[in-house]
């Protein structure tokens, strides 16, 4: 089944690779901005000026054919390394070193090799070395987006809903406002770089996609509280989409209009965009629960993931055609449909599911890691010392000005308070990352800017990674009493692996356990599931209000299926089937193997 799904996988991907290249105007699915350029010069390599690019004659198809299946060679040989990387890190206990780092240590290392190979004319991988924003928006962003969504644990993700959604609507608001505006003043005031009103505001609202991954690796390695991770996890997940839509919504400003007007119309059209794309995607997943509860996929489990990928991908292109948001779509479409339809798939296929999705994000973030280290020496730079400067400041000031003021504020609505330790810790998490950087590439501004843009983005996405995310582990061995409060232990509790292990076999385990900074490192297991401390399950279902009340009493019976026994039965059975199939073919072949060398000593 996953090999199925790679290669339709590949399939699309080889095709939108094709759309891409043959034209000459690319179109950005996000903003729905045309942008009129020379697709071999999109992200401006290398010594070579887009105003000074001879014109080229029309390749032919065989030519064209030929470049993309090397072009497509070249990702997958990427893609392995970073695999190779990852499984090295895992393998030698390399603690101290996230995926994320690693990877852009990789693409530099790649894109300095290509470099050399350039410079003494010995190949040439100029177009290689470029990301096509059809292939960002089409192919890599939704898995990520999806799989994030997916894999939240909804019980401690709805019940800091309020908290979470303050910080990633208001706050990013206020650290874009703030961003953007200080740049526009300082660059009128002659301090740097000067951008427009507009070009300001987009600027601002791109840099302020945070993208905790490195330092997520840490909270769930160490197992921090649970409340903590979920707040700077569901954080980064709204985060990203409301920093792609409020984008789109200020490059879309009016330059017409007044000023006041003009923000005033922006506001109107992020809060219908954000509220008509969720609507698509809640849409999409309770139709497709109804239709796994009452339609009997599970019965060809094959058929049953089809259905789940084309309900998981519908959300994204229907909303994005609509001009609305496809990456908010996704994301409530992968909430929900977790939720609900979840619950109504085979043991086979929610397996398969989950992996495959965390899979493909997993090689698309590979992926524009990989750029994103590529673009140290691959990409032709105009770096402003004083612009860099300052937007790391403000970045850090709009941060603060996010967490620290909105905590008070949330604070008086809940029961369990944001300690000042875990809104320190939640403003040290806010790097920026591949979102960032991804969507500077793509901006619809001319040349020089867009390179300005492009380069101190890779500046702060590198600094933060780096420094923020290299720092956050000895930050939290300091701040190893964060939770001194809350003294219940959110360690996971390892199961016997046997009958004859017992509970100080798991303890002395546990006790020699190490800190893997890695999210693929074990099959299941994610902080995600990791209780509220303090609460059980129960209580905060049971003793919730609002919509947990409605959701167990209306929603749940709606939308999920009632198994029958003899159906749990026929379940397990499979499972243990599958089991025993797997040992009977390991077991076979040792005896095999046994037999022939026997047959071969004799």
């Amino acid at each position: 089944m996953k090999s199925f799904c790679a290669v339709i996988f590949l399939i699309v991907f080889c095709a939108v690779w094709l759309f891409e290249v043959e034209g000459d105007v690319s179109v950005n699915t996000s903003s729905k901005v045309v942008i009129i350029e020379d697709s071999k010069n999109a992200t401006v390599p290398t010594n070579q000026s887009v105003n000074s690019a001879p014109s080229k004659e029309p390749l032919s198809g065989a030519t064209i054919e030929k470049q993309n299946s090397f072009a497509i060679f070249f990702i997958l040989c990427v893609l392995f390394f970073s695999i190779l990387l990852v499984y090295l890190l895992i393998k030698f206990h390399f603690h101290y070193l996230p995926e994320s780092i690693g990877i852009v240590f990789l693409g530099a290392i790649i894109g300095a090799l290509f470099q050399v190979l350039n410079y003494f004319e010995l190949a040439d991988f100029k177009e290689e070395e470029m990301m096509s924003p059809t292939i960002f928006f089409l192919i890599m962003l939704p898995p990520i987006i999806f799989e994030s969504g997916y894999s939240l644990h909804k019980g401690n993700f709805f019940a800091n809903f309020g908290s979470i959604f303050t910080y990633a609507v208001l706050g990013t608001a206020v650290s874009a406002l703030t961003i953007g505006s200080g740049l526009f003043v300082l660059g009128i005031a002659d301090v740097v770089y000067p951008f427009t009103l507009k070009e300001s505001l987009s600027f601002g609202a791109l840099i302020s996609a945070v993208d905790p991954v490195a330092t997520l690796a840490i909270f769930q390695s160490i197992d921090v509280h649970p409340t903590l991770y979920m707040l700077v996890f569901g954080e980064s997940v709204l985060n990203d989409a409301v920093s792609i839509v409020m984008c789109d919504s200020v490059i879309n400003f009016d330059d017409s209009t007044s000023t006041a007007w003009a923000i005033t119309l922006g506001v109107g059209s992020f809060f219908l965009k954000f509220t008509v794309s969720s609507l698509v995607g809640v849409i999409f997943a309770l139709a497709l629960a109804i239709i796994l509860k009452y339609v009997h996929l599970n019965k060809v489990p094959s058929l049953e993931f089809c259905t789940v990928g084309l309900f998981a991908y519908g959300p994204y292109f229907l909303a994005d055609g609509l001009n609305y948001s496809g990456i908010m779509a996704i994301l409530a479409s992968g909430i929900v449909m977790s939720h609900y339809a979840h619950f109504n798939l085979s043991p086979v296929t929610q397996i398969t599911v989950q992996q495959t999705f965390r899979t493909f994000a997993f090689l698309a973030e590979s992926m524009v890691f990989a750029y994103l280290g590529m673009a140290i020496f691959s990409f032709s730079h105009s770096f402003k010392p004083a612009f860099v400067i300052w937007t790391l400041i403000l970045c850090l000031v709009g941060r603060a000005i996010n967490i620290f003021p909105i905590s008070v504020i949330v604070n008086k609505f809940r029961e369990h308070q944001i300690d000042f330790k875990k809104q320190f810790v939640m403003w040290f998490s806010g790097l920026r990352g591949a979102i960032a950087f991804s969507l500077a590439l793509h901006l619809p501004f001319p040349n020089e800017k867009r390179r300005v843009i492009v380069s101190t983005t890779l500046v702060i996405v590198l600094f933060s990674i780096l420094f923020f995310g290299g720092s956050t582990m000895p930050l939290m061995k300091l701040l190893q009493n964060i939770d001194s409060d809350d003294k219940t232990t959110t360690k996971h509790k390892k199961l016997p692996q046997s009958d004859n292990e017992s509970d100080e076999d798991i303890e002395d385990s546990e006790a020699d356990e190490e800190y893997p900074l890695s999210k693929t490192m074990e099959m299941g297991r994610s902080m995600e599931a990791s209780q509220i401390p303090g609460e059980t399950d129960s209580e905060i279902w049971h003793g919730a209000k609002g919509f947990t009340v409605l959701d167990n009493k209306y929603f749940i019976p709606l939308f999920r299926k009632k198994f029958t026994k003899q159906e749990i039965k026929d379940a397990y059975t499979k499972m243990q089937d599958l089991t025993n199939q797997w040992h009977s073919d390991v077991e076979g072949g040792k005896l095999s193997d046994e037999r022939d060398c026997d047959e071969s000593s004799l």
